[in-house]
């Protein structure tokens, strides 16, 4: 089996899994409780709390802990229209976000708020001289992902943060979720950059967590109210194996960083290769200024689910873009907003790279590559 979908899930590693498993099998106590069991899972969250914290240079007060990334991206939303509703109710997202925040944005318009997007140029990065247009008195947030799930483009972000230097009052959130381990942590968690979203399961962490930085002094209104666990700003007894494992899978996840990166980074540029080769092949993804795992493209005439499942008879896993959207048989929000004749972007699947993929791996892939064009193209 080859599986390149690593930006739809990936695989816990070794370590992350038995590092589950002892939590789940000897650390019973919940971490609010006032006994020596309750005591030990506090200290231990606290310390997985430091710990992500640490690997993201930043205050383990600015650690939130989350279900995922999806949660972590309404919250971020709604709790921050919520929260400065009183000073205005304008929102600004780009027009190539994911479903939870798009979606999160438009159950807000029918709140009263008011949303606007900011376009893309053809190859997928925001405009910021758009984005800058839309600004008025009343906006309150501008959020934008570090890295599109789509096609992989890198987005404009320091540029974003000089712009919204001249507008403090306007609350700035990145979408980090594709971003952790596959761009330096120091390109997206800017000085300016207010909160960020993160999901355990896109970096060898389980499913079902995931966290938020939400910097110091900035305040969101809770989805989530109860016994007042998180600082008062999300109850619910935390998921405390879920919770260490993450901590122990972004450790290694960002350990040797730029060894990884250029492994990726080389595995990409062999398949990128072959493909721009064939006149019938389309690539919706560059190389410059896109994510090293990330490689969107399509095969002329042929729906991207019909290429996925060519694939899957050869036991190598890809995706038809966003696996939240694969299922409905659409073409990919990303490739509309970059203008993409509609029939050319049906035809989109999305390879998603891993350190853990191998050359061997990619040689395989593109042996059965050449396969399957003969046979659809």
């Amino acid at each position: 089996m080859i599986y390149f979908d690593n930006a739809a899930t990936t695989a816990m590693t070794t370590e992350v899994l038995k590092s589950y498993n002892d939590v789940v099998t000897r650390v019973i106590g919940n971490p609010s409780s006032l006994h020596n069991l309750g005591t030990v899972a506090g200290r231990l969250l606290n310390a997985s709390r430091r710990q992500i914290s640490d690997l993201l240079n930043v205050s383990p007060d600015e650690i939130f802990f989350t279900s995922g990334g999806s949660e972590s991206d309404n919250w971020i939303i709604k709790g921050t229209a919520f929260e400065k509703q009183a000073f205005g109710k304008h929102l600004i997202i780009s027009s190539v976000e994911h479903p939870a925040i798009k979606n999160s944005a438009e159950w807000l318009r029918d709140q009263g708020f008011k949303v606007d997007y900011a376009p893309v140029d053809k190859n997928g990065f925001v405009l910021v001289d758009e984005l800058e247009k839309l600004i008025c008195e009343d906006t309150i947030l501008v959020s934008v992902m570090a890295v599109n799930n789509e096609v992989g483009a890198i987005q404009p972000l320091k540029e974003i943060a000089t712009l919204l230097g001249n507008f403090p009052k306007i609350s700035f959130h990145v979408d980090a979720v594709q971003a952790i381990g596959k761009i330096a942590t120091k390109d997206f968690l800017l000085p300016r950059v207010d909160f960020a979203s993160f999901s355990a399961h896109k970096f060898h962490g389980p499913r079902g967590v995931g966290f938020n930085y939400i910097k110091s002094g900035k305040r969101l209104t809770p989805l989530i109210h109860g016994g007042g666990q998180e600082s008062g700003k999300r109850s619910t007894t935390e998921n405390l194996p879920g919770i260490v494992a993450t901590a122990k899978a972004l450790r290694i996840s960002l350990e040797g960083f730029e060894e990884k990166h250029a492994h990726v980074a080389e595995m990409k540029k062999v398949i990128y290769n072959e493909l721009k080769e064939h006149n019938n092949v389309l690539v919706f993804s560059g190389v410059d200024n896109y994510a090293a795992n990330i490689l969107t493209w399509g095969i002329k005439g042929i729906r991207g689910e019909v290429t996925v499942h060519a694939f899957e008879d050869h036991e190598i896993y890809i995706s038809t873009t966003s696996a939240c959207a694969s299922r409905k048989n659409s073409a990919a929000g990303t490739l509309m907003a970059m203008k993409v004749d509609p029939k050319l972007a049906t035809s989109a699947v999305r390879i998603s790279l891993d350190y853990t993929n191998t050359m061997t791996e990619v040689e395989l892939f593109l042996t059965v590559f050449r396969q399957v064009l003969l046979k659809l193209g």
